[in-house]
């Protein structure tokens, strides 16, 4: 394993590190290899530092130096015995902790390498090491902490969502195999048919969770979704009526009533849920294109709106390119021909942009 160049930090090497020891000969070695390190030599460099190693084998700061080397080289294998033996002769050192954790990491000697790294302090290699070493949980906190102090690292975000679906698994594994008769335990396994579409099944399973638990919180909105996904509207507007008057303050359970209630031409209906959602979470596109479509035929000035708001967030997605058509549809209905058009044409435009090109 290649260590991501997320991890790789510059720092800088204590050359005070066993320097009072060195005789001049390994002092002049030590010049000579930093020299050469300098130009880009890396093959003399680390020619210097092992003759310079092989004359105080007890000097940390040689070993570091031997260590560091290896490691601008890529050869990380080669840079952990010089970099162990460093850690023995001075176990407070963070730079050879640092180091020594990135080579076992970078060779995939993750659980040796947790130790070096939670001394140095290092969160964002911790935290691969422990995701690699199987211990999501402790990886989403080092990663959680190292994403905050650098924001916009996609390594870092790259690991923190693996450690974090990897933390989901094992806890979902972890309530099935110890509560799998509670509501939960069946709402899990309703989860997992779902994502699979064995929707039968998940209608099922969320069945006995709420059997179990009747109030709880969620459940009427997912099997209200698997309702949905199977086009089963009115039992999908029963389950979604329920969940809002669980959850009044939820705004999803509002836009998936509002439109459960649209797919079955209620459009007043919802159109109310649809504002109640986009008043408790406003500018959400999918909220909006359907309050839009609900508006179409008794509120087409209102719909308008709606619908431009969906293209001034979206830009051009498809579902602008959806809203550009419901607004041609509108235009044209009016009697307003030159509006019309240019919707169509702009529809066009974005379908040519989003569509797949044929094999």
């Amino acid at each position: 394993m290649i260590i991501p160049a997320v991890l790789l930090v510059h720092f800088l090497l204590p050359t005070q590190i066993g320097a009072s020891q060195s005789p001049p000969e390994v002092a002049k070695l030590l010049r000579s290899a930093s020299d050469a390190e300098n130009r880009g030599d890396l093959e003399q460099a680390i020619a210097d530092f092992r003759k310079a190693v092989e004359l105080t084998p007890s000097s940390t700061l040689a070993l570091l130096k031997l260590g560091d080397a290896y490691i601008k080289k890529q050869d990380y294998g080669a840079a952990i015995p010089p970099l162990k033996r460093a850690a023995e002769l001075s176990p407070n050192s963070l730079p050879v902790r640092q180091l020594l954790g990135y080579a076992l990491l970078s060779q995939g000697y993750a659980r040796e390498a947790i130790p070096h790294l939670e001394i140095a302090h290092e969160e964002g290699a911790l935290g691969v090491a422990q995701l690699q070493a199987d211990q999501p949980g402790q990886a989403v906190i080092n990663l959680t902490d190292a994403l905050a102090k650098s924001p916009d690292d996609p390594d870092l975000i790259y690991y923190l969502a693996r450690a974090a679906a990897a933390l989901s698994s094992e806890s979902s594994e972890r309530l099935l195999a110890q509560f799998p008769q509670t509501a939960r335990g069946h709402q899990a396994r309703g989860q997992n048919y779902y994502s699979a579409k064995m929707f039968p099944e998940a209608e099922r399973e969320y069945e006995k969770a709420l059997a179990l638990r009747p109030d709880l919180p969620g459940l009427r909105l997912e099997l209200g979704e698997v309702y949905a996904t199977s086009s089963q509207w009115t039992k999908a507007e029963e389950q979604l009526r329920g969940e809002t008057k669980l959850q009044p303050g939820n705004a999803e359970a509002a836009y998936r009533l509002g439109d459960a209630l649209l797919q079955q031409g209620k459009m007043e209906e919802a159109a109310e849920e649809l504002r109640r959602s986009d008043s408790l979470h406003p500018d959400m596109s999918e909220t909006l294109y359907a309050l839009g479509r609900a508006l179409l035929i008794s509120h087409p000035d209102a719909a308008e709106r709606d619908l431009e708001r969906v293209i001034s967030i979206e830009k051009q997605s498809p579902l602008a390119g959806q809203a550009y058509l419901q607004l041609a549809t509108s235009h044209r209905k009016q009697g307003k021909k030159e509006l019309a058009a240019r919707d169509m044409e702009e529809y066009k435009r974005i379908r040519s942009l989003t569509s797949k090109p044929e094999p």
